[in-house]
């Protein structure tokens, strides 16, 4: 996860849209973005989702009906949700939120790669971890 940059745009309205299942968010630079709960739910930048390093991401699905049940603020750079599924150890900073919200496009075809890479569908369940996964996030 970047740092933020005094150049980071800075939210200026953030809405949870349960039904529709949708993070809106207004950034001071007249920029809006609706982001997806799955979007957020599968680039989450937690450990438990990115790894410790390059090559130890974790192939998320059956996120497609994932909804945000808490959004907590943390300090004045970021944001943690607590998703349905349990998952709540991502920090979603205001750098991170906007690039999740201008680059949708391009996440959605590369998580729609990897998972054809992996022989899975999106909605497969998540298989059970191994007793030697990392617990700790």
């Amino acid at each position: 996860m970047a740092g933020l940059k005094s150049s980071t745009p800075t939210p200026t309205e953030i809405t949870v849209h349960q039904q529709s299942r949708l993070l809106e968010v207004a950034f001071s630079d007249g920029a809006r973005f609706q982001i997806p709960f799955e979007l957020m739910r599968v680039y989450s930048p937690s450990a438990e989702v990115k790894g410790h390093g390059p090559g130890q991401e974790t192939l998320q699905t059956g996120k497609r009906d994932v909804n945000i049940t808490a959004l907590a603020p943390v300090g004045h750079y970021a944001v943690q949700p607590q998703f349905s599924d349990g998952h709540e150890s991502g920090l979603y900073s205001w750098e991170y939120l906007y690039e999740l919200g201008s680059q949708q496009e391009q996440l959605w075809r590369d998580y729609e790669a990897r998972l054809q890479a992996a022989g899975v569908d999106r909605d497969a369940p998540m298989p059970v971890k191994s007793a030697g996964a990392c617990s700790s996030h």
